[in-house]
């Protein structure tokens, strides 16, 4: 007989069927494109002085963001990460992410300075 109460999976197929804080739902088919508000913009407030290059609104699934993200850190040489829904590239390479993301279906709009 089980003790205490935690069950993490229960239910068919092992899971409780609750859906977990971290899963995103599939909003890229609801929102092309062409039709979403892309912000590019280079910030280092929080960065030690650095400089770093701000990416937001991207409606993408975080697996679509992680690989989006890795395609842009190799094509800058640069390093990067995923924040929520904001991807952030090392440096100053708002004009490289401008023309990536052009050619790849979507309509960035430089922010900021």
């Amino acid at each position: 007989m089980p003790r205490g109460g935690w069950q993490e999976f229960t239910g068919p197929g092992g899971f409780s069927g609750q859906s977990s804080a971290m899963e995103r739902p599939d909003i890229s088919q609801a929102n092309p494109k062409e039709q979403q508000a892309v912000r590019v913009q280079r910030t280092r407030g929080g960065k030690r002085g650095k400089t770093v290059t701000q990416i937001t609104g991207l409606a993408l699934p975080a697996t679509e963001a992680k690989a989006l993200l890795k395609r842009l850190k190799a094509l800058a040489g640069t390093g990067g990460t995923v924040k929520d829904d904001l991807l952030e590239l090392q440096g100053d390479q708002v004009t490289l992410v401008m023309d990536f993301l052009q050619r790849e279906g979507f309509r960035p709009k430089q922010a900021g300075g």
